[in-house]
């Protein structure tokens, strides 16, 4: 951070006077500002807290006129000095502002005070602060030049990111899909202190990805993955459209897929939770051998792949049972993206949620300061503001130049009732 020097108390009183007197250097910045144009932090890092004085100063005297010694006459006299409090992009300035009263007794508004208080961007840089992964115990610490700024309280922050979290929230709830081509839908649940929020990311055909939806819930609640989807398609991705879906391995959010999108869609069951799942029941020894036969049976052909591991279940039966029928739940939904016949790089992407998992670990980065989630709401809020935060660095899908043949193949892919026997079958 840049070194600055502050000026003493005096020194400034003396810059803020000189420039009142020549006021005409500053004309062009009342006028800026009081149009919106200009922002005040450009303003401070060429003049400093006087300028902004200053600046008040002729703004007050355009409205009552220059200051007379003697008896006030006119409809607005000047009232002395009182304090004030102008909002920077990172901070509260406190400064001395003229007061001007009305011949009736009423205040008169300062035009360049008023158009400084309410144009302040701090709410959207408290936000950005805070998505770097900065509590609000800490804020000071990035705040510069806080020993000359007015104190922003713990509470303070934590409105102004409350409003702006509700924004983000609001902006992503309000995200329409029409037209887009989105060809795949990674969907994967994230934990936020005892909360769960359920997010969805699609990624077009030229291999953009977004952030689709966020529900508050488990992807086991049907009732929340259901919502989820219906509201993506309410807000214009169409159901009569084929997509490649790519899950974790929960039912409720298998057959809110069928439900909502119809059954023609292909899905894919992430490969490394069912991986994770099925050593969770095998000892160490057993569970290293079995993930090597099932990392091989995946980049078999899908029908030779899935032989081998029924084998391999069936050879678990009797000694581990669990891990047998976690091995054949889901099994042919293992083998999507293989019958699909695409590219190794773009398979690679599409085989399991590891896709939207990164996109949680920017989440988390972000908000791993904070150790009290309150509700759901705020975990829903932050979750929010973290996502979008994280979705500004996307980068395109690895294999992007590929998503044709995707396209294609899904143009082509069996009939709902084909892909209903085939589940049944396997």
């Amino acid at each position: 951070m840049a070194e600055y020097e502050i000026a003493d108390r005096h020194d400034q009183r003396a810059l803020s006077e000189f420039l009142k007197k020549e006021g005409q250097l500053l004309l062009p910045f009342v006028q800026l500002i009081e149009d919106s144009a200009l922002a005040v932090d450009e303003l401070i890092d060429v003049t400093g807290r006087a300028a902004v004085e200053a600046v008040l100063h002729l703004s007050a005297a355009q409205v009552a006129g220059p200051k007379h010694p003697g008896k006030a006459a006119g409809a607005i006299r000047w009232h002395g000095q009182q304090h004030g409090v102008v909002p920077l992009a990172e901070r509260k300035l406190r400064v001395r502002k003229p007061r001007l009263r009305r011949k009736d007794g009423g205040e008169e508004a300062i035009p360049a005070y008023t158009a400084l208080r309410t144009n302040s961007p701090l709410a959207e840089r408290v936000l950005a602060i805070l998505m770097r992964g900065v509590s609000t115990r800490a804020y000071r610490e990035v705040l510069p030049q806080m020993a000359e700024s007015v104190g922003i309280s713990r509470s303070s922050i934590s409105r102004e990111m409350l409003d702006a979290s509700a924004q983000a929230l609001e902006t992503l709830a309000e995200r329409r899909f029409d037209g887009h081509a989105i060809l795949v839908v990674y969907i994967d649940g994230i934990r936020l202190g005892k909360f769960h929020v359920v997010a969805a990311i699609g990624v077009d055909r030229a291999g953009n990805k977004q952030v689709l939806g966020l529900k508050e819930g488990a992807t086991e609640n049907a009732t929340v993955v259901t919502g989820l989807l219906a509201d993506l398609v309410a807000r214009g991705l169409r159901p009569d459209r084929r997509r490649l879906f790519v899950i974790d391995g929960s039912k409720a959010l298998r057959a809110a897929i069928d439900a909502v999108f119809g059954t023609a869609n292909p899905v894919q069951r992430c490969r490394r939770h069912k991986e994770r799942n099925v050593q969770g029941y095998l000892p160490e020894d057993e569970a290293r051998r079995v993930l090597g036969v099932m990392q091989a049976a995946f980049r078999l052909p899908a029908e030779v792949g899935i032989a081998k591991l029924e084998k391999e279940a069936k050879a678990l039966e009797k000694t581990h049972p669990s891990a047998a029928a976690s091995l054949r739940e889901g099994l042919a939904e293992m083998f999507t993206v293989n019958r699909l016949g695409l590219p190794v790089p773009l398979e690679r992407c599409l085989h399991s949620t590891n896709v939207i998992e990164s996109v949680f670990s920017g989440s988390r980065s972000k908000t791993r300061r904070v150790t009290h989630w309150q509700n759901g709401s705020m975990a829903l809020r932050w979750a929010a503001a973290s996502l979008l935060a994280t979705e500004k660095h996307f980068k395109k899908l690895m294999g992007y130049q590929h998503l044709d043949l995707l396209d294609q193949a899904l143009k082509a892919c069996k009939s709902g009732n084909e892909l209903v026997e085939e589940r049944k079958a396997s």
